[in-house]
């Protein structure tokens, strides 16, 4: 198993929780929730049982549903049926895909009272109201986000875990990187930014070095997305999948906000929430929302009729930009690579950015602010929150520039400095050319986009 960040969020669950809560592991499908779960049960207890609800014969059903109020009978079942022997406070129960069925999702309540046992579950598609109809939800219900490999996690399955130190130690120490360690870095995120973070595309890439395999495998996943979409998309599975098939193109525009008007000339947002909500809350999409007036509390300005939207994972939106071939060559993605074909790389820029900082945490926001006059024009790609050193370390706004391009200009970043300055803390230029520093003003390589800092709850 590739080492991923999650789980030291389940090390820290289970020294704090002991027993009082279960744990689910909610995400998009394929990302590795699953087997992240079972690396933890085998290296954190003496024993587990993993139940996949998309396997579990209807006798293992029938018995959570006739014992829930005799436990002893359960745990019996479950222990002989699964072949493994229980130990109090040192087994692990995982609910694999617990949203093909609820019923176990409901009962978390009872057996985590009974306190002999961990509980953890996973899930995709959880809180889409199919899966959540005639259930009460646990409140002794924790969750964790789990998303596709960031670019960290990308170099770790590499082996270049020496690469991702001095990545974090040059942001660290602000201070730029020697120009062979620099190219080395950009050329791996290149190949990150086309391979994606989805852990099959990335062990297809580890085991072939062939994007043209790599690109069947996220071929296969965009099919298994649109098989979720036409089953659990409801009244909006048509609506969900006009907004998803039209991602590319809203992505390929210079402002890159999502029009309603290209859904149809009577499109109206009051039609399409729920269709967004639905690909929201499926991880199939990053929703970056307007902060009409940026203050440390983004979310209570969000306008929720302007935003852009981003694929969940940057390697699946290559594949989808050339989803009218029925297959993608190996050659066609080393054009890409180097620079030789045509391809709109702002758009695949900016979405790896924002899988990057909706990884670390960070809901996503930005800043447009339209006029007639050139001079108050103003677009920031995403606003962040942190701590502001010339500001005794109070929460400031911190604006970030994302350029795909060595020629760029910072003309709205200079705009919303001078308009907000009491209000704006560091400001990060994301671009393709090695660290330097001016002032409170970070010019950071693509590759540390990630920006290792810590989310706010503010934001």
């Amino acid at each position: 198993m590739y080492k991923r960040k999650v789980y030291d969020h389940l090390r820290r669950w289970k020294a704090a929780s002991k027993g009082t809560t279960a744990l689910m592991i909610e995400g998009a499908r394929r990302v590795g929730k699953s087997t992240v779960a079972e690396e933890f049960a085998k290296n954190e207890y003496r024993s587990y049982i993993l139940i996949d609800w998309q396997k579990a014969p209807q006798a293992v059903r029938d018995s959570f549903r006739n014992n829930l109020d005799h436990l002893d009978t359960l745990f019996m079942d479950l222990s002989v049926y699964y072949g493994v022997r229980l130990h109090e406070r040192d087994t692990l129960f995982i609910f694999d895909e617990v949203q093909l069925f609820p019923f176990a999702r409901s009962a978390v309540k009872q057996l985590v009272a009974d306190g002999r046992y961990d509980f953890m579950e996973t899930g995709s598609l959880i809180s889409i109201k199919k899966n959540v109809e005639n259930i009460l939800i646990p409140s002794e219900e924790e969750s964790v986000s789990m998303f596709p490999m960031d670019f960290e996690e990308f170099l770790w399955a590499r082996g270049e875990e020496l690469l991702a130190d001095a990545i974090r130690q040059s942001f660290a120490d602000r201070r730029a990187m020697s120009p062979l360690l620099d190219n080395k870095a950009e050329r791996l995120f290149r190949e990150y930014m086309l391979v994606g973070g989805m852990p099959q595309a990335v062990e297809r890439y580890l085991g072939t070095s062939d994007m043209g395999n790599v690109d069947r495998v996220k071929r296969q996943i965009l099919h298994l997305y649109a098989q979720d979409i036409e089953q659990y998309g409801g009244d909006s599975k048509e609506r969900v999948k006009r907004i998803f098939d039209e991602i590319p193109g809203q992505l390929s525009k210079h402002e890159k906000k999502f029009t309603l008007s290209s859904l149809g000339e009577n499109a109206r947002e009051r039609e399409y929430g729920d269709a967004f909500f639905w690909l929201d809350e499926s991880f199939l999409i990053n929703r970056c929302m307007n902060a009409t007036d940026p203050h440390v509390g983004l979310r209570l300005h969000q306008e929720d009729s302007t935003m852009k939207c981003y694929m969940g994972d940057t390697g699946l939106l290559v594949t989808q930009v050339f989803a009218d071939r029925a297959y993608t060559s190996n050659e066609l993605y080393r054009d890409i690579l180097f620079g030789k074909l045509e391809v709109n790389e702002g758009m695949l820029v900016e979405n790896v950015v924002a899988q990057q900082l909706r990884a670390s945490g960070h809901r996503l926001f930005f800043y447009s602010r339209y006029s007639r006059q050139a001079k108050d024009r103003m677009e920031i790609d995403f606003l962040l929150i942190g701590e502001y050193s010339n500001a005794a370390m109070k929460a400031r706004v911190c604006p970030v520039e994302v350029k795909s391009t060595k020629r760029y200009k910072t003309s709205s970043l200079d705009k919303f400095k001078n308009k907000f300055d009491s209000r704006v803390g560091m400001q990060y230029v994301l671009h393709p050319r090695p660290m330097r520093v001016e002032g409170d003003r970070l010019y950071l390589p693509l590759y540390i986009c990630l920006l290792y800092t810590s989310p706010s709850p503010r934001d």
